[in-house]
């Protein structure tokens, strides 16, 4: 399957109680890229130099990264491609490469936020200097005492990356690539869509159900 959704979806968390509800394999193109460079592998150090350059990875080297990943015994029996692909000729070059290895895609799962909520949601964010993964919400996980880390006592701040116009900058590239791909996967009869402004458990309960039902799909 694939997930759709603009930044601040909840695509990461989503995904990660996908991954332990069915086993899949949680494959981010962005993590996974990161990786092979770092490892030195024969992709890697082929996407390393269009990275030196500062020129976009080629689909096909991506594409081949995704193929030989899902290869890997944890995602036999499934996988959850996330960050690929951004657009339809990205879309129709994994089809073709999917088929020639006897996989498809069983379904693309949207998770749907307005922009405005998204901006609410990540400029509301505040991170610990200390330790990065200390990350609160200025409305929905506020610390105890304002910009103050509850468990370093470190300050907080906010990332630029979390700040309105560098937010709105991500939305509009999001739309302007995504808005063809979920036409795309509507046509095919794949899309599925999800209220993402519910609570983290409700969306998790769609999706799952959801999940389920395509995996049973599959097998009959």
């Amino acid at each position: 399957m694939i997930l759709l959704g603009p930044p601040g979806a909840g695509k990461g968390t989503q995904a990660e109680r996908l991954q332990a509800d069915f086993k899949l394999a949680h494959i981010s193109t962005g993590d996974m890229l990161r990786k092979q460079v770092a490892d030195g592998t024969e992709l890697g150090r082929e996407a390393k130099g269009y990275m030196d350059k500062g020129e976009l990875v080629p689909d096909e080297v991506i594409i081949g990264m995704i193929l030989q990943r899902i290869e890997e015994p944890d995602a036999r029996e499934g996988f959850l491609l996330d960050g690929f692909p951004r657009n339809e000729s990205q879309a129709d070059a994994l089809d073709a490469a999917l088929r020639e290895r006897g996989r498809r895609l069983s379904g693309v799962l949207m998770i749907e936020v307005p922009d405005d909520e998204v901006v609410r949601r990540l400029t509301g964010r505040r991170v610990c200097v200390k330790n990065p993964s200390h990350i609160y919400h200025v409305e929905l996980d506020p610390p105890k005492h304002e910009d103050v880390c509850d468990q370093d006592g470190s300050r907080l701040i906010q990332r630029d990356d979390d700040k309105e116009e560098t937010i709105r900058r991500r939305l509009e590239v999001y739309h302007g690539q995504t808005a063809p791909l979920i036409d795309y996967y509507d046509r095919t009869g794949l899309l599925r869509r999800f209220d993402g402004t519910r609570s983290p458990d409700e969306v998790h309960g769609h999706l799952r159900a959801t999940a389920a039902t395509l995996r049973l799909e599959d097998q009959l």
